[in-house]
């Protein structure tokens, strides 16, 4: 959906093309971070008690879960709970 006049788009382009590259780059790095946190609190609502594990899947999912077949995303979720096992076992000293 889009619901921008072209003016409007076309103004706004022309004033972000005005930064210099560093400062867009900080500037999507900041809209991706705020983006992590309103999904992590989301997530967190959802389920106060969550694990990292369950943390880092559901950012996973909803971020980029749609891009891959449902093996893939199978694969996927178990490296990311195998390696939060693994990090867990390391700060353990297990």
């Amino acid at each position: 959906m889009n619901d921008t006049p072209p003016e409007v788009d076309k103004r706004y382009r022309a004033m972000l093309m005005q930064r210099t590259g560093e400062e867009r780059l900080i500037m999507g790095c900041a809209m991706r971070d705020t983006a992590r946190a309103f999904v992590e609190a989301s997530l967190r609502e959802q389920d106060p008690q969550a694990t990292v594990a369950t943390i880092r899947k559901g950012l996973f999912l909803r971020f980029y879960g749609h891009e891959f077949n449902a093996a893939t995303r199978d694969t996927i979720l178990a490296a990311i709970e195998q390696a939060s096992r693994s990090a867990v076992s390391r700060n353990d000293g297990s």
